[in-house]
């Protein structure tokens, strides 16, 4: 199904120099006036289009970001501290980031009566009882990441039931896609560059744990759905609905780089969750989204995008990346 435009608006985006964010700029900006919050921290300047407004500052200063949403109809929150690790370091900073920063978007919005779109995560459900997810599962967070985002996630919801402010809160699960850099950018990113120098690829584990991997392309396609939808104050999950395990990851990739990686594991992260999935029957009823790329097609779209060559296998379904 396709995503309704976003059009004539006037638009924010929090973090819109990091991976997602960038993605989603691109999208809107042919259309919108397009306003960027980002104290590129780890955003890249470079992702950002000519076209956008680009207020450099911190998304929990209030004086900063008074000035990027004044008059703004929507406001898309993608800023945050995204490692689960550095929150555990360090719970008061990425609570500062993650949820009082969001509290204050939430309320500038409500002075400039703009709809909310939040990022929130599959790591508000902790370790599933029952696979796949739906968004009635138990909410059980194994991190102050995890925490803060299900705080964020229902803070929306009080929002539009309590304000009557429209805010959707979007679960992502596991995104992946171009511009996904740094020590934090997510297992895809890391057995890519590993294959590509023909180092073994490494598993933390015996590989059987399982993911829901989603690519950046849809993940921007439901932040436009959710930009227009009329089912407001919820949260809906963000994945594909399908499992992949690690070690089905990590040979997809052998093959589509062609490398000669050994396949190697090592001990497993302490804590780690098992299994994730997505169960996308509510996403697609109410916020009429379904992801479009499929685990292979996509992991060949980021080797064919780094090399300029086709990969081997069906290349029939091709990723189009808004705005690129």
């Amino acid at each position: 199904m396709d995503s309704p435009a976003i059009r004539d608006s006037t638009v924010l985006v929090t973090g819109g120099a990091g991976f997602i964010g960038s993605h989603l700029v691109d999208a809107l900006v042919p259309h919108n006036e397009v306003r960027v919050l980002d104290d590129f921290s780890t955003g890249n300047p470079a992702h950002l289009p000519d076209d956008a407004t680009v207020i450099v500052g911190d998304v929990g200063d209030p004086i900063a970001l008074q000035e990027a949403a004044r008059g703004v109809d929507v406001i898309f929150h993608h800023a945050a501290v995204v490692s689960v690790t550095q929150s555990v370091d360090n719970p008061r900073q990425s609570n500062q980031t993650n949820l009082e920063a969001g509290l204050l978007v939430l309320e500038q919005a409500r002075q400039e009566d703009a709809r909310v779109v939040v990022a929130s995560s599959a790591a508000v459900y902790g370790h599933p009882a029952e696979l796949p997810v739906s968004e009635t599962a138990p909410t059980d967070p194994t991190s102050p990441y995890g925490v803060q985002k299900l705080a964020l996630d229902e803070y929306a919801r009080l929002y539009a039931e309590l304000y009557d402010l429209p805010t959707v809160a979007l679960r992502y699960f596991n995104v992946y896609g171009p511009r996904q850099q740094g020590p934090y950018s997510g297992v895809i990113s890391t057995f890519l560059e590993q294959a590509r120098a023909d180092e073994p690829i490494t598993i933390e584990g015996d590989g059987q744990q399982s993911r829901d991997f989603v690519h950046v392309s849809d993940v921007v396609r439901a932040n436009l759905r959710a930009a227009v939808t009329d089912a407001v104050g919820e949260a809906y999950n963000i994945g594909t609905g399908e499992r992949t395990t690690i070690r089905e990851l990590a040979e997809t990739v052998r093959d589509a780089t062609g490398s000669s990686s050994s396949i190697v594991h090592r001990e497993p992260r302490p804590g780690d969750i098992r299994h994730s999935g997505a169960d996308t029957t509510k996403t697609a009823r109410e916020l009429g989204f379904e992801a479009r790329v499929g685990l292979e097609s996509g992991i060949r779209s980021l080797v064919e995008r780094d090399t300029g060559v086709p990969t081997r296998g069906d290349t029939e379904t091709a990723v189009e990346l808004p705005g690129e």
